[in-house]
């Protein structure tokens, strides 16, 4: 067991008895790489993703909530297990198995997607404050600063409990989806009686969906905080209820952001392009306190999610290329690790600042390349967990393969179907070009 691991459980003071109380001990020692992960990915390109489909839709895509979360925790229980039987992050699995040239394509792909989710994180905190009389110009670079300090001057255990912190945060969104009355009846039934629309706009959305809530770099970060973490087979069973916690709760902000949007928003026409859009709307409709809700939740997702996604970088692309890594070593012992993080959020801040740049598409992209990716990097996964030279007796049951591949051909069926229809008309689709559904 890792020494920080053994530290922590000492310090729980478990009790003799084997059995209930011991588990839960064990559990809450162990307790951050599910939770974060999941809660994390709710960041500001996912709050705009969600409000637009509340916003244009209504309530018909509060039916995928339930099918797209429970892929999350098949994913993401395959991407602990691997953490902790292995004791490696994805990204050295990958280099072992499949050699630098899948490696470096794969990291390049993320790497540029994560530089435009990071934008978009910074993006979210600019639109939250700004509701609240806070100019960009003060609000991005005191961000900035906060999580580029935060992680660089911190360690693992209390970097873990600020970011634990704020997934406590993320109830302003089911609040305010109570704030917005909607109607249950209309809402059991589009749960219960799907609604497919057969054309661009829908999939495309739907793609972004699927992209913003199972993001390709969680399944790098949770890996690579699994075994920062010491988390192994010993204690692995207590862990799997910190993965499956994180997705249901990050399944219930997803539904009520798209509750609050379609309670609301469709019913007035409202057009919106963005999570501060969504935020400033449901002031005349749902009530002021709704909308602060939702914009302080716009914030804390925003500020949570500029510190994870460089710092997922940064652990991916140290790992995929041999360099060290990690919240636990100093800036000489890992200068790669944190340059890279702080390489990442500099950029990202920065460009915001930039007067009449265009980040609506820039951030829209990156959810969308995210469902583009994520097929892939599944491929890459459960190869490696069905290997048992690699997992031992630890490798996928047969109804976890046939659910993950289920869900592989479904999203590259998706995507593809999007692609063509966008070479067809030979535009790309944008959400700002998303028609409203009567």
């Amino acid at each position: 067991m890792n020494m920080n691991l053994r530290a922590n459980l000492k310090k729980v003071k478990l009790p003799p008895v084997r059995g209930l109380w011991r588990n839960l001990a064990i559990f809450f020692a162990v307790l951050g790489p599910g939770m974060i992960t999941a809660n994390v990915d709710n960041d500001a390109g996912g709050i705009a993703t969600y409000s637009i489909a509340g916003a244009h839709y209504g309530y018909a895509f509060v039916w995928t909530v339930i099918p797209i979360i429970v892929l999350l925790m098949i994913v993401q229980e395959m991407s602990a297990r691997m953490g902790a039987v292995t004791g490696k992050g994805f990204s050295d699995l990958i280099r072992e198995n499949f050699g630098v040239r899948v490696t470096f394509y794969i990291m390049l792909a993320l790497l540029i997607t994560n530089i435009a989710n990071t934008m978009a994180e910074f993006s979210g905190v600019a639109e939250s404050l700004h509701i609240f009389g806070v100019s960009k110009y003060v609000s991005v670079p005191m961000a900035a600063f906060f999580v580029w300090l935060l992680v660089v001057k911190g360690n693992y255990r209390v970097v873990e409990k600020v970011f634990l912190i704020a997934c406590l945060f993320y109830v302003a969104y089911p609040i305010s989806g109570f704030l917005a009355k909607p109607d249950w009846t209309e809402v059991s039934s589009a749960m219960v009686h799907p609604k497919v629309w057969w054309g661009q706009d829908f999939f495309y959305l739907l793609v972004g969906l699927i992209g913003t809530t199972i993001a390709p770099w969680m399944q790098f970060y949770m890996q690579a905080s699994i075994v920062e973490k010491g988390v192994d087979v010993a204690n692995y069973r207590q862990s799997r209820w910190d993965v499956f916690a994180g997705c249901v709760m990050a399944g219930l902000v997803v539904f009520f952001i798209i509750l609050a949007c379609a309670a609301t928003l469709y019913p007035a026409g409202v057009h919106i392009e963005s999570a501060g859009d969504a935020a400033m709307a449901l002031a005349p409709l749902a009530g002021k306190y709704a909308s602060w809700l939702f914009a302080f939740g716009l914030f804390n997702a925003s500020l949570f999610a500029a510190s994870v996604l460089p710092l997922s970088t940064a652990y991916y692309i140290c790992e995929g290329l041999g360099f060290e890594a990690g919240m636990n070593k100093s800036f000489r012992e890992a200068p790669y690790f944190y340059g890279l993080y702080t390489a990442i959020i500099a950029i990202g801040a920065a460009v915001i600042l930039i007067p009449g740049f265009p980040l609506l598409r820039v951030m829209v992209f990156s959810q969308v390349l995210n469902g583009i990716l994520l097929p892939f990097v599944l491929i890459l996964m459960l190869v490696l967990i069905n290997r048992k030279d690699v997992m031992g007796e630890f490798t996928n049951r047969l109804k976890g393969n046939v659910a993950a591949w289920i869900a592989v051909l479904v999203l590259l069926g998706l995507t593809t179907f999007m692609l063509m229809s966008s070479f067809k008309s030979w535009q790309g689709p944008v959400f700002s070009a998303v028609h409203r559904v009567e």
